[in-house]
């Protein structure tokens, strides 16, 4: 089955193959062991590596479970067969907890360990809405339904999430420009990071010289896995491990998101995300279960109690303006106009240049240019801007960076068109079911100002920086014998 990830993760100086890669930092483990003179390691005719054991016999080398975790932590490989992710990340493993969880609450009088909470990307909905032909909030209900009827105990959209990761991009641009004016190097232009393929393409092929222009705000994934693991936990009395969290994304790149390990506790053992499904994925889980989503009866379906969480229980369908990607352009442009400029009714217009996937907007007060900002979807066009960079004609404040053409309403695990509609000609058709959306406006969300003022104790402290922001690592090439490609 050819990939799905994006275009990113598929080029070839990733060394993106279907087996191993010979390079791959951990094939064997070796224990331990109390001599100073190292331990022996002979390989049997089999193939299979055996130590010297104290016994004076040499015993045969455990090998160990290669997880995506150790994947991102690795300059070699960058497997691009589904079925070579870690289980945590698939469809049979999300059932298989369903199905322990129910079993679990059966066979213990209505006690279970485990909350599952799921929560649903716009983008994935949309495409789901596109393929059973329903409205977006038709299929937003039905799919809460379904999760509903497997076991879950919360399904919850991502506005909040969504306007929280605006919200801190926007003022993280603010601060970057400031410093900028000053005289600090490499804080211009900003570089978007909801995108994990093209982030994940930044730490191995560019490194040090791209990672401090990409923004540090968490994407709207991981940000919702800290609303879930740590500010749904504190208000019902549970703690991280508990809660299984489930979400609903248009891209499988999401998989490698959740699976870093700046998104892992290691103290509580437990992932901001344990799992990424998405829409292909549960198109698959439909037909293999025999569930029609248009036929589910909302009537019918037992809701857990109400889970009081700040609003966030209940469901809404909101968009945000300008992409379908999140809008993160158009947004940041309006905010540093106002916080910058005192600029409050601007006119934000994205032009097409060289092609629809590359678009450029600015803004301009007293016939002079103060903001430049672009919107660079696709893997062609972030080579382009790359090499703008390296060479130092990078005319632009801030750009939003997407590895799929058309951005994430065209995300490599969107529901494929069928009857010889294009993938453009689709995602241009969810573009436009998505204006229609009613707007959030995150700076008007009151559930983001009573989070912030309750649950994070103000905007700029401590515990909003580590449940909003992360940080990017450059992984360099490992320059052995076994790299090298005859």
């Amino acid at each position: 089955m050819a990939s799905r990830f994006s275009g990113a993760l598929q080029i070839t100086n990733l060394d993106d193959f279907i087996t191993p890669s010979q390079e791959c930092i951990k094939p064997i483990e070796i224990k331990a062991s109390n001599s100073k003179t190292g331990t022996k390691i002979k390989i049997e005719e089999d193939g299979t590596p055996s130590a010297l054991a104290q016994s004076g016999q040499y015993e045969k080398l455990q090998k160990v479970e290669i997880t995506l975790a150790d994947c991102l932590a690795c300059s070699g490989c960058i497997t691009s067969a589904e079925s070579v992710l870690v289980t945590q990340q698939s469809q049979e493993e999300l059932m298989r907890v369903f199905r322990e969880k129910m079993s679990q609450c059966q066979n213990e009088a209505g006690t279970c360990s485990t909350f599952i909470v799921v929560s649903l990307s716009i983008q994935a909905v949309l495409s789901i809405a596109e393929r059973y032909n329903l409205r977006p909030d038709q299929a937003q209900e039905k799919l809460a339904a379904y999760f509903y009827q497997l076991g879950a105990d919360a399904v919850l959209d991502m506005t909040v999430a969504d306007d929280f990761a605006l919200l801190e991009s926007a003022k993280e641009f603010v601060e970057r420009y400031k410093a900028a004016k000053g005289g600090a190097k490499n804080q211009l232009p900003m570089l978007s990071s909801s995108c994990p393929g093209w982030v994940c393409y930044a730490e191995k092929t560019h490194g040090s010289f791209i990672l401090p222009y990409i923004s540090v705000t968490k994407s709207p994934q991981q940000i919702m896995g800290s609303l879930v693991k740590y500010h749904l936990t504190e208000s019902m009395g549970l703690s991280p491990e508990q809660v299984y969290h489930v979400t609903l994304m248009p891209c499988y790149d999401k998989k490698l998101e959740a699976s870093r390990e700046d998104f892992y506790n290691r103290e509580k053992q437990s992932r901001d995300v344990d799992c990424v499904i998405t829409p292909i994925e549960l198109e698959q889980m439909f037909n293999e279960s025999n569930v029609v989503l248009n036929e589910i009866n909302l009537t019918e379906v037992r809701r857990p109690p109400a889970i009081q969480i700040e609003d966030m229980n209940n469901l809404h369908l909101y968009g945000h303006s300008g992409s379908g990607s999140g809008g993160y352009a158009d947004f940041i442009l309006r905010y540093a106009a106002r916080h910058l400029f005192d600029e409050t009714d601007v006119v934000v217009e994205f032009k097409n240049l060289r092609n629809p996937d590359f678009q450029e907007a600015v803004f301009r007060k007293d016939d002079q240019t103060l903001l430049t900002f672009a919107i660079a979807n696709g893997f062609r066009n972030i080579q382009n801007l790359v090499q703008k960079l390296k060479r130092g004609k990078c005319p632009y404040d801030y750009v939003e960076v997407m590895a799929c053409p058309c951005g994430c309403l065209n995300g490599g695990a969107q529901i494929r068109p069928s009857n010889n509609v294009q993938p453009r000609e689709l995602a241009m058709k969810l573009y436009s079911t998505h204006q229609e959306l009613p707007r959030s406006n995150p700076v008007q969300n009151p559930v983001v100002h009573s989070l912030y003022k309750n649950w994070l104790g103000g905007e700029h402290t401590d515990k909003a920086l580590a449940y909003f922001h992360t940080q990017y690592h450059e992984i360099k090439k490992a320059d052995t014998a076994l790299a090298i490609k005859w």
